[in-house]
């Protein structure tokens, strides 16, 4: 669990929930432990600054890159994009995802709201909490869509995207104790032959 910034505890709570032996991530003889990581909600101009001062930034490329699958919510989401669209000027990701991202597409804290969304392989639509959340503009050949919003003026905005190892979306789903989300991911981290996160 990356743990320099965001919905550290929320996370941690529904994996814990889940069985999975899940642990805080501010350095990199952390990081080595971990079969799978989970990069939270937050800020993400903030998580990739942090990241960098802790000396975590290429540590956690190399592990992505590498096959460790991760899973980013929100501001996660953004830190996997390979492009980011209304970044900072000095925006880093982390890469990965073959992904564009608009960061704040559905506006500003005020405008943040909740709703039910149809989520592939899942049989029962799941809560969405969003939360100055980016949406996905673009994907590449090899992404998968896992949901898309379907109402109101961002209808067909997709909100939910997997590639190989790698899987993210860009509403909160540690904040309602489902754990169905969480579930797909840790099952994505088992099949990868692991269980720590």
């Amino acid at each position: 669990m990356f743990a320099l910034q965001g919905d550290v505890r929320e996370h941690l709570r529904v994996l814990t929930d889940l069985g999975v032996t899940a642990v805080p991530v501010r350095r990199p003889a952390e990081l080595e432990a971990c079969d799978g990581l989970v990069i939270p909600g937050g800020e993400s101009t903030t998580m990739f600054k942090l990241a960098r001062a802790f000396d975590l930034f290429e540590p956690l490329q190399k592990r992505i890159r590498g096959g460790m699958p991760t899973f980013g919510t929100c501001a996660g989401m953004i830190m996997l994009a390979d492009r980011v669209v209304d970044g900072t000027a000095d925006q880093e990701t982390l890469g990965g995802l073959d992904i564009t991202v608009r960061r704040n597409a559905f506006g500003r804290q005020v405008d943040s709201f909740e709703g039910r969304l149809d989520f592939a392989g899942l049989d029962e639509p799941v809560h969405a909490v969003f939360i100055r959340a980016p949406w996905v503009e673009q994907v590449g050949p090899g992404v998968e869509v896992l949901a898309r919003v379907g109402a109101g003026e961002a209808a067909g905005r997709i909100v939910a995207v997997r590639q190989g190892h790698l899987m993210a979306t860009s509403f909160h789903p540690e904040v309602d104790g489902d754990g169905r989300i969480h579930r797909v991911f840790v099952d994505l981290v088992v099949s990868a032959g692991s269980t720590t996160g």
